[in-house]
């Protein structure tokens, strides 16, 4: 036996089969000082590390074969430890709240809260006028209306006598007050949990209710599970007396339930009492057992049907004929028409709020930019907001776009730049030291115009001259490494997406129309290069483009894109009451509409192919950063 290691796994004894963190401090402290105690969520052991082997020696001889009862459960467990050299685990990353997601602490008093538990009256197992009923999980009462689980809607014509009960109309006019809801609701489902007992995953039916659903805990503490179609999960904590607040992304797309257990793994720092979501830190985890814990859900009948940007997973519009979503382009003229309406005019619509997200340039362009010599020419085809045109300020730089609302922006900015096609850019041939064409030609939705884009950069350069073009690639997934685009997609809520930089939020998730749920689509295979290469998307028979869900992996290179538009959309000079928005290519009329936009992401190998199909070229380089492929060309 090797005793010279301070660490033990002890079995049966872990979060997964009912000891709590404090139970198991208190029972290993009782042989050594503990340097360290690791729970892993979910499973039936856990690690100790003591100051020295002396100690961990002592408590291996008295834990190993040691019988334990499990808290007040009356059940005995017998405790087997073993020496191990070293325990790794990963630092915690705490995770951010579902969008449109508040929880509200301490928002009644506990004097509120017992009047207000004390006026349900749970009467035997049915109470017609209030609709109660005693479900397999848990005991509901109904007010206002009854939710009915049959059909998971309300009748609206039927509305239930006396209404919503007394006590709860101040709790309602101080949640209108603070803000905290901008509709007085008029429908309240009290549920009462046991601890064992649970509510499955849902989302609350987008027809029978409007936009807010605020539920208050009372009684107890719970732990709340939401889940992004995605499969992305969070636990959140909800403290007694606090509000759930629930609207947008998390009131339409998030399924929202509760597991039933007797139960929760909670951080022990916190013990149920601060509002969060639960990380994993296998250093911070204990069990809270739960109790009776009363909710008060509030809802407003909605009155007319849902018209949400998630169809989806909406009832109101799924079956309903939405807008048709554009086929692969089969010759020029279709090609052109796609890019004229799924690229062009979305981005004169978005220009403004897409130049915001636009601010920082990425390091391995700036560091081809500031490798080229004093005084070179630069031509930037496709220079957007001009981020680029700035940074090195030793050479000629000059930028041009097709959006006129992105050059005007430049010229604000006092950059040299023009309107401009990059199949067709009116600059003299070979006048360029360097071109760079930074995420531009996965715009181009067939491999000829793909091509033709490339051989335009390659005729502006003189011999010995050089291009760097960035595209967004398949693989968002390269070498077991994600990209950012997939790391932060439940990052930061305050920025909008980045393509293929990895510097923003993720967007509302599932865009998906039904007609898209297949995860292929049709696509054309540039000198037969990239299929080889190992590229996963698939052509289907119809050939629509798929809509795809943002910070998700690719399941076809021809696709369209979402962007959500922050703020409304509006002409640079007019008020955003007289807005024009692009046909076909926004998916809302609310307040928050979403452009789609066409890309064609590139598999491994399929650009650095079709700049070696060019005459009078070659490729210095070729790389991958960041969900992007990357090629330095240089003009013979």
């Amino acid at each position: 036996m090797r005793w010279r290691f301070q660490s033990l796994v002890i079995a049966n004894a872990g979060l997964g089969n009912g000891m709590s963190r404090q139970q198991l401090l208190k029972t290993v402290e009782e042989y050594g000082l503990v340097e360290a105690l690791l729970m892993p969520p979910n499973k039936p052991y856990s690690f100790v590390k003591y100051g020295s082997t002396e100690e961990a020696k002592k408590a291996f001889d008295a834990l190993n074969g040691k019988e334990l009862m499990l808290g007040d459960s009356g059940q005995n467990v017998v405790l087997y430890s073993n020496f191990v050299e070293k325990v790794f685990w990963k630092n915690a990353v705490p995770t951010n709240l579902p969008p449109g997601l508040t929880v509200i602490e301490k928002v009644v008093s506990p004097e509120e809260e017992r009047r207000m538990l004390e006026s349900i009256a749970w009467i035997g197992d049915e109470d017609a006028q209030n609709a109660q009923k005693t479900l397999k999980h848990r005991k509901v009462k109904h007010f206002g209306y009854e939710f009915r689980y049959d059909n998971n809607n309300v009748d609206k014509d039927k509305p239930l006598p006396g209404g919503l009960p007394e006590i709860c109309s101040l709790f309602l006019e101080k949640c209108l007050k603070q803000g905290y809801i901008k509709h007085k609701p008029d429908q309240l489902t009290v549920n009462q949990y046991e601890p064992g007992q649970g509510i499955p995953p849902h989302i609350d039916t987008h027809s029978a209710f409007e936009d807010e659903i605020i539920s208050l805990s009372l009684g107890a503490e719970i732990v709340m599970d939401f889940k992004h179609p995605d499969g992305h999960t969070v636990a959140v904590l909800l403290p007694r007396c606090s509000l759930l607040v629930m609207s947008g992304e998390s009131r339409y797309l998030w399924t929202h339930g509760i597991t039933p257990r007797k139960y929760d793994i909670i951080p022990a720092s916190e013990l149920g009492q601060k509002v969060g979501t639960i990380t994993a830190d296998v250093g911070d985890l204990t069990l809270n057992q739960r109790k009776t814990r009363t909710s008060f859900t509030f809802r407003k009948v909605r009155r007319s049907p849902c018209n949400c940007i998630y169809p989806s997973v909406c009832d109101s519009q799924k079956g309903q004929q939405r807008q048709v979503q554009p086929s692969f382009p089969h010759n020029e003229m279709e090609a052109s028409e796609l890019e004229q309406e799924y690229v062009h005019k979305v981005y004169e619509e978005i220009a403004t709020h897409f130049s915001s997200t636009r601010h920082s340039p990425w390091p391995r362009i700036v560091e081809f930019l500031r490798s080229l010599p004093e005084g070179s020419i630069v031509a930037d085809v496709g220079c957007g907001n001009g981020k680029y045109l700035g940074i090195n300020k030793d050479l000629y730089m000059i930028g041009c776009d097709r959006s006129k609302n992105l050059v005007d922006i430049c010229g604000e900015k006092n950059f040299q730049a023009f309107v401009g096609d990059a199949l067709s850019v009116p600059m003299r041939s070979g006048s360029c030291d360097a071109c760079i064409s930074i995420a531009v030609i996965h715009h181009f939705s067939t491999a000829e115009r793909r091509l033709a884009a490339l051989r335009e950069l390659a005729r502006l350069l003189r011999p010995g001259g050089t291009a760097l073009i960035y595209v967004w690639a398949m693989e968002q997934e390269y070498k077991n490494q994600k990209s950012k685009y997939l790391k932060e997609k439940h990052g930061n809520k305050n920025k909008e997406e980045e393509i293929s930089s990895g510097m923003a939020q993720r967007l509302p998730g599932d865009q998906m129309p039904e007609s898209s749920s297949q995860d292929s689509a049709c696509t054309d295979q540039l000198l037969d290069n990239s299929k080889d290469k190992g590229c996963g998307a698939k052509p289907v028979a119809d050939c629509r483009l798929p809509v795809h869900t943002n910070r998700t992996s690719f399941h076809s290179q021809d696709l369209l894109v979402p962007w959500h538009l922050k703020g409304g959309t509006k002409k640079r000079g007019e008020s955003v009451e007289t807005v024009l928005f692009p046909a076909g290519s926004k998916e809302s009329q609310g307040p928050s509409p979403v452009f789609h936009r066409y890309y064609h992401v590139f598999c491994e190998g399929e650009l650095e192919a079709a700049c070696r199909s060019l005459d009078g070229v070659r490729v210095q380089k070729s790389y991958y950063d960041q969900g992007n492929w990357c090629v330095v060309l240089e003009k013979l």
